[in-house]
């Protein structure tokens, strides 16, 4: 092999390592500071790159780096409540469904370890309007969330599309928050010695079963809708 083979073989090679520094720097600098107050000149310093525009060259722009840094993410959440699910059938509570949903991300955090960014760093990109429609599409991709739906829909009272879409977004924004928090505690040292992962789970799908349980103002149902949402949530 001659020495210029042997460097086009190892150029793919250089080229994943630095797009894996990339994202490690970016994902830990937006969870940090936001995804927009930091630039690709800082992540790339962070990333232990001299040339100003090598994240522009490796992942164009900043929808496309955040992207690739869920991405990164979502084969392990994805494998995580594709397991879930093999345990569900059409005998399973409203508890086990919203399991299926939720758990999947602390679970994943938990196999980080103490010294993960993903949750902050889902937080932060949840606070900006024009990344939203990233972070939704690529929900929307994942064929497991989507079962996990179906099955948690079939046992819920029948919603107003508006609703359920509200409720939807209000799930997703307290597990993504809460699993930030906890994320945070953990890296300070906050958090309580007896508190894991697993409890962590098990808190927030307690509370998103009670949120998609919750009773629907009667002032924004037809009434004939209405009077069926009394009959059905007692």
């Amino acid at each position: 092999m001659t020495v210029d083979s042997r460097s086009e073989k190892t150029r793919p090679d250089r080229a994943a390592a630095t797009r894996d520094r990339i994202l490690d720097a970016a994902e830990r600098l937006f969870a940090e500071r936001g995804v927009l107050a930091v630039s690709n000149r800082q992540i790339g310093e962070a990333a232990g790159q001299g040339n100003n525009s090598v994240v522009g060259y490796h992942f164009g722009g900043r929808s496309e780096l955040v992207l690739a840094i869920l991405r990164r993410h979502a084969v392990a959440v994805e494998k995580l409540r594709t397991d879930l699910l093999t345990r569900v059938g059409p005998g399973s509570a409203l508890h086990d469904w919203v399991g299926c949903i939720v758990r999947p991300l602390p679970a994943h955090l938990a196999e980080l370890g103490d010294q993960s960014w993903h949750a902050r760093f889902l937080a932060q990109a949840s606070n900006e309007p024009t990344l939203r429609a990233v972070i939704r599409a690529d929900a929307k991709a994942s064929l497991s969330l989507r079962q996990a739906r179906e099955g948690m829909f079939r046992l819920l009272p029948a919603l107003p599309a508006e609703v359920r879409a509200e409720r939807g977004e209000m799930s997703r924004l307290v597990v993504v928050h809460m699993c930030a928090e906890y994320e945070r505690a953990l890296q300070n040292g906050a958090a309580s010695p007896n508190r894991t992962w697993e409890m962590a789970a098990a808190r927030l799908v307690d509370a998103v079963v009670g949120l998609w349980l919750a009773p629907v103002t009667p002032a924004v149902l037809e009434p004939d809708a209405a009077q069926r949402w009394r009959q059905l949530s007692g």
